[in-house]
C-alpha cells in the first residue's frame, strides 16, 4: 500500500464516493502558475519537470520561468526571508501571476513553497503561508514521467489552496477543483516508494488542501478529518528537521479553531479557546525576531479571537488582550511597507481603544483611540476615499463628544462639531440621507450639550 493510499485510508476512512461531487460549474477560470527554476546544487531540471506535470491540469496556465538570478534567500533564513519575499513579489508583479512555486534542494530532497501577492495581508484568503514546505524526492523531480501521480495532484492540490483572489467565481472555482483533487487523493496508490520521512510535510499539506475546501462548510465531520490530519503530523514531529515547519502546522490548527468559531454552531468558546492556544503555540516557533510576518499575521488573528470572546463572555482581559495583539501586529505591518493593511489595523485600533476608553471611562485611552482613526487618515484621505474618510471623522467626533461630555469640556465638545460637520459635508454631498439625518441628530446633541455650558 503506498504511503498517500494508507494516509487516505486512515485519515479519511474511505474513498470518496464519485457521485459526490458538484457537477461542473461552467466556469473557464485559470489561475496563473510561475514556476521558478529551482535552486539545484546539481544539474538537473527539476523545476521545469515540475512545471511541464503541472501543465494541463484543469484550472491552471502555467509558465515556467529560468531568467538567472541568484537564488540564495531560498534558504529561509529569517535573515535572508524579506529578499525572498521581495524577489517573489517583484515576479508576481512582473509577470500577473497568481501564484508563484518556488523549489530549493535540501540533501536528498526538494523543498516546495508557494507565494502569492496578498500574503500576509488584510486581503489573504489563503490558509497556505510562504513557509509551508512540501518535501519532494530530488530523485524523481527530474523525470516527470516516472513522477507519481498522486505526488502531482498534491503539488496541484497546494497550488489549488494557495490562490488567493477575492472575487466570486474565484472562489467557486477554486472549491469545485479541490473538491475533485481530494477525490483523487483519496483514491490514488501511486506513489509507492514515498518513504515515512515525508510523512509531516505530506499530511500538513492535506490538511490544507481540505482545509480550503471544507473551512466554510459548518460541518462537524469536515472539522474533525482536518484536526486529524494536522495532529497527526505533530505527531510524527520527530522526522521535522526545522522547527518552522512545526510552526506552521499549529498556526494551520489555529486556522481550523479559528474558521471553527465563525462557522460551527456547537461549543463556539471551545473552538476560540483551541484557536488562541494553537496560535499561540505557533508564534513559538514563529517568533516576532526570526519570522515576523507570520507572527504579526498572527497576532492581528488572535485580536479578533480575543474582542469575540469578549463580546461572548464580557471578559474586559479579553478586550485588553485584543488591543495588545493588534499592537504586536502593528510594529511588524508598518506605514512604510504595508500603507494599506497598516491603515487598517489603525482603523481597528481606533475601535477597540475607543471601546476599551468608554468602558473604563479612560480618558487616556481614548486619545489614544482618536491618534489611531487620525493615523489610519494618512492612508485614507479626503481626496481617494472620501466616504470611509467621513466615517472615520464622525467615530473621532463621537469620542470627543463623549469626552466633552463627562468632563463638561467645551473645547471637546466644539471639537467634536468640527469633527461631525467634515462628516456631513460628504455625506450630503454624496446624497446620503440617512447618514446625514443620523448625524444631523449626534450634531444637535452636541450643541444642545455645549449651550448649557
Amino acid at each position: 500500500m503506498s504511503l498517500l493510499h494508507w494516509i487516505a485510508d486512515k485519515i479519511f476512512g474511505r474513498s470518496s464516493d464519485k457521485n459526490s461531487l458538484p457537477p461542473a460549474n461552467g466556469l473557464n477560470i485559470n489561475f496563473k502558475v510561475l514556476v521558478i527554476e529551482f535552486a539545484d546544487n546539481v544539474e538537473g531540471n527539476s523545476g521545469e519537470t515540475i512545471a511541464q506535470l503541472m501543465t494541463g491540469k484543469e484550472g491552471l496556465q502555467v509558465t515556467y520561468f529560468n531568467e538567472p538570478f541568484s537564488k540564495h534567500f531560498l534558504n529561509l533564513e529569517s535573515l535572508t526571508l524579506f529578499d525572498l519575499i521581495d524577489k517573489g513579489q517583484a515576479l508576481l508583479e512582473r509577470t500577473g501571476s497568481d501564484i508563484l512555486l518556488w523549489g530549493y534542494r535540501e540533501a536528498d530532497k526538494i523543498r516546495l513553497n508557494f507565494q502569492t501577492a496578498k500574503q500576509y495581508e488584510e486581503q489573504d484568503n489563503s490558509f497556505v503561508s510562504l513557509l509551508d514546505s512540501l518535501y519532494i524526492p530530488a530523485t524523481l523531480a527530474n523525470n516527470h514521467q516516472d513522477f507519481p501521480e498522486a505526488l502531482s495532484n498534491l503539488i496541484y492540490g497546494a497550488l489549488i489552496s494557495a490562490v488567493n483572489l477575492s472575487g466570486k467565481e474565484a472562489k467557486i472555482q477554486k472549491k469545485y477543483l479541490l473538491r475533485k483533487i481530494i477525490d483523487k487523493l483519496t483514491r490514488d496508490n501511486s506513489a509507492k516508494n514515498l518513504s515515512i520521512e515525508y510523512i509531516p510535510y505530506i499530511m500538513n499539506f492535506l490538511g490544507i488542501i481540505y482545509l480550503s475546501y471544507a473551512h466554510d462548510n459548518g460541518n462537524e465531520k469536515d472539522f474533525k478529518i482536518v484536526k486529524n490530519l494536522f495532529e497527526t503530523a505533530i505527531g510524527h514531529q520527530d522526522l521535522i528537521k526545522n522547527p518552522i515547519h512545526l510552526g506552521c502546522i499549529y498556526y494551520h490548527l489555529g486556522q481550523l479553531y479559528d474558521t471553527a468559531s465563525q462557522n460551527m454552531q456547537r461549543k463556539p468558546l471551545s473552538y476560540y479557546r483551541g484557536a488562541i492556544e494553537n496560535y499561540r503555540q505557533a508564534q513559538k516557533y514563529l517568533n516576532k525576531y526570526s519570522y515576523p510576518y507570520d507572527y504579526g499575521y498572527i497576532s492581528y488573528k488572535l485580536s479578533d479571537l480575543f474582542y469575540n470572546y469578549w463580546r461572548q463572555k464580557d471578559d474586559l482581559q479579553a478586550l485588553r488582550d485584543a488591543v495588545f495583539q493588534l499592537r504586536e501586529s502593528e510594529k511588524i505591518y508598518t506605514y512604510a511597507l504595508f500603507p494599506d493593511f497598516w491603515a487598517h489595523i489603525q482603523g481597528k485600533l481606533g475601535y477597540l481603544l475607543s471601546m476599551l476608553g468608554s468602558i473604563t471611562k479612560s480618558e487616556s485611552i481614548s486619545e489614544l483611540a482618536i491618534t489611531a482613526y487620525q493615523n489610519q487618515q494618512k492612508v485614507i484621505t479626503e481626496r481617494r476615499e472620501p466616504l470611509e474618510w467621513a466615517r472615520i471623522q464622525e467615530r473621532i467626533g463621537d469620542i470627543c463628544y463623549r469626552l466633552g461630555k463627562t468632563a463638561d469640556d467645551k473645547d471637546l465638545l466644539e471639537e467634536a462639531l468640527e469633527y461631525y460637520h467634515d462628516a456631513l459635508y460628504i455625506y450630503e454631498n454624496m446624497e446620503l440621507t440617512e447618514d446625514a439625518k443620523k448625524l444631523t441628530i449626534s450634531i444637535a446633541k452636541t450643541s444642545q450639550h455645549l449651550n448649557r455650558l
